[in-house]
């Protein structure tokens, strides 16, 4: 038994054809290239590309900038830690000089002493 809607060989090719044809026809009647509209649009996605990419040049130079700050602060605590480490080298030196002539004089006192 056949079913009412069941669409033959020539239906479907109809129907095929006819969305073809209407495809067409909306193709067609899209704006061109050349339309003010899709001019204005073009324009509107320039402008927004450009701006995005100012943001990311913007992002980009804020990055670079703080990982030089980053640099320059790492390189103040290098030096910072380098003068207090030749600061505590020279105090150790004071102190060993001044315990070496303690003891030359405490020598010299039990030489004197002695004597």
């Amino acid at each position: 038994m056949r079913h009412p809607n069941d669409n033959g060989f020539h239906a479907r090719r109809t129907a095929a054809a006819e969305a073809k044809r209407a495809l067409l026809e909306k193709f067609a009647s899209a704006p061109k290239a050349v339309d003010p509209q899709m001019r204005e649009r073009l324009a509107a996605r320039e402008a927004v590309a450009i701006a995005r990419e100012q943001r990311r040049a913007e992002r980009q130079a804020m990055k670079v900038a703080e990982h030089e700050r980053m640099l320059a602060d790492a390189q103040a605590r290098a030096a910072a830690a380098a003068a207090e480490e030749a600061d505590a080298a020279k105090t150790r030196q004071d102190d060993e000089a001044a315990r070496k002539a303690e003891r030359d004089r405490r020598y010299a006192a039990r030489k004197a002493r002695r004597s």
